[in-house]
């Protein structure tokens, strides 16, 4: 049984994601904790900078699937985080390079909050994919 995109008319279609996603029974599925703007020294990198700490965070999410054998066209659930003042729009180029016009986008729930677990965290992505 293969993963169903459920995006049913009368609702909007976009582009960069679903409404609603089947897994099926036998998926095996990646959860992927919260990344950020940490680097491999464990430094946090590109304070100030929500641009360069989404490509950060991405860049993380990324090295997680590769390691278990997956892309970002497995992924099926994305959560972003965001400290409340930022304004999302500056770090979603940062998605679309990283997804660009590949179909079947995952479902993305979006979160403002009034901090991260580091104060120089402006943002953090986790995500869930079915692994190939």
């Amino acid at each position: 049984m293969a993963i169903e995109y459920v995006n049913p008319s009368g609702m909007y279609q976009s582009p960069v994601f679903s409404q609603g996603i089947i897994l099926p029974a036998n998926a095996r599925i990646l959860l992927i904790g919260g990344q950020n703007s940490v680097n491999e020294k464990g430094e946090v990198v590109h304070k100030g900078d929500v641009v360069k700490q989404t490509e950060q965070a991405l860049a993380n999410m990324q090295k997680v699937l590769e390691a278990a054998g997956a892309t970002v066209e497995n992924l099926v659930k994305t959560t972003i985080i965001m400290q409340q003042d930022i304004d999302l729009r500056a770090a979603f180029g940062a998605w679309m390079a990283v997804w660009g016009n590949r179909p079947n986008p995952p479902t993305v729930t979006g979160l403002r909050v009034a901090g991260l677990a580091n104060p120089d965290f402006l943002i953090e992505i986790e995500a869930q994919a079915v692994l190939p």
